[in-house]
């Protein structure tokens, strides 16, 4: 679903980097109090990218804001103060925000959505002792009071590696972009086949052009066949090299049904990726469809319009802090409570916060069979389960 890019963000999907320069004209952050039952155990902070003038950022701002009052909702009398600020996506804007919302009362912050802006608004407030749960999933902001709460490329490969060689397919081959996204998935994938006792056999990279996955096309197919691979790892998503390389592999008589391919990409996003037919027989990672399910159906039903695809983020950081405060915490939210080995269970799934700022998320693999995607492998509900 998500592509880690350092960059640039290119679209409303992807949680990266921000180099824009718009900067909101006003300082001033839309503030929503929401409490349950007495006076608020706990103030949060909800940085979303409202005020950034993009339409796209407006959209994930109010979906980021549904998910949150609607988690609030369903602990029920819970009692929690939630305040929204807008960052217009901009990390300077991000920092002022987090600086003002600790100034406000907050005991912890949830968001900010893109990297730039998750580190910012983490310098800004450390030496507050504040934790912030950004929406990122870029792993190089995590750590010191940042944590990620969103799909990492280290999570999936490890669930996917693990299962490939649980399968019998343990001589994996990697095909990787290269860009920044392609290098961070690669690696990813070589420390996930370590871990889960495989090896990497080959491992092969192509310009992310369309001439340059064309000619490199016979390259990696011939390299799949001259190694033995019994698996492909593809960092490439559905909004990019995925469909043309899987087709210029099964061109060279290389498909699934010869050696297993794997994404370390949603191929369910958009559902249009799961017909191509280089994808057929593939399979890929993702968080438990039936829990993700129930959850756009209740939003659907409280707001008349479907959820953003990131949205659960939010619901899931409101959760593992409802959790928390049933457990007694009160106060500024502390790493170790943050960081419980038992982990929470949100809307896509069971998950725990890692001490380096990463987190660990139970995944289903699903397999891509006649334009559907089949769960084949249920996500855990508990960690020591299946998948971990």
């Amino acid at each position: 679903m998500l592509s880690v890019l350092l960059q640039a963000r290119k679209s409303m999907g992807k949680i990266v980097s921000l180099l824009g320069i718009v900067v909101m004209a006003a300082c001033t952050p839309t503030t929503t109090p929401v409490s349950g039952a007495g006076g608020g155990k706990v103030q949060i902070a909800l940085l979303v990218p409202g005020g950034s003038g993009q339409a796209s950022d407006e959209l994930l701002a109010t979906s980021l804001q549904n998910a949150a009052r609607l988690a609030i909702s369903d602990l029920g009398n819970s009692q929690i103060d939630l305040r929204v600020y807008n960052t217009a996506g901009q990390p300077s804007q991000a920092a002022a925000m987090a600086s003002k919302a600790v100034d406000d009362g907050a005991q912890i912050i949830l968001g900010p959505v893109y990297a730039q802006e998750a580190n910012a608004a983490g310098l800004a407030v450390k030496g507050s002792g504040i934790n912030v749960l950004s929406f990122s999933n870029n792993t190089d902001v995590a750590g010191g009071n940042v944590f990620v709460l969103g799909p990492t490329f280290a999570n999936s490969a490890h669930r996917l590696a693990s299962y490939a060689v649980r399968s019998g397919k343990s001589k994996i081959m990697i095909v990787h972009d290269l860009n920044t996204a392609g290098q961070i998935g690669r690696a990813a994938t070589e420390q996930g086949v370590a871990a889960a006792g495989g090896q990497v056999v080959a491992i092969n990279g192509y310009e992310f052009s369309q001439n340059g996955i064309v000619q490199a096309g016979p390259v990696i197919a011939a390299a799949a066949k001259s190694n033995g691979a019994q698996a492909i790892f593809f960092t490439a998503d559905t909004a990019g090299a995925l469909p043309l390389i899987t087709q210029m592999l099964a061109d060279q008589s290389v498909t699934s049904a010869q050696i297993q391919f794997v994404g370390l990409t949603r191929w369910d996003v958009p559902t249009a990726t799961l017909s191509l037919p280089g994808v057929q027989g593939g399979i890929f990672a993702l968080p438990d469809p039936g829990l993700f399910a129930q959850y756009q159906s209740r939003y659907q039903a409280a707001y008349s319009e479907p959820p953003h695809p990131i949205s659960g983020l939010a619901y899931d950081g409101i959760a593992a802090i409802g959790a928390l405060l049933k457990q007694g915490t009160t106060g500024i939210v502390t790493r170790e409570a943050l960081t419980q080995g038992s982990g929470f269970v949100g809307v896509n799934g069971v998950f725990r916060l890692r001490g380096d700022g990463t987190n660990e998320r139970g995944l289903a693999i699903a397999r891509v069979s006649d334009g559907q995607a089949i769960v084949i492998d249920p996500a855990p509900r508990s960690f020591g389960g299946a998948g971990f």
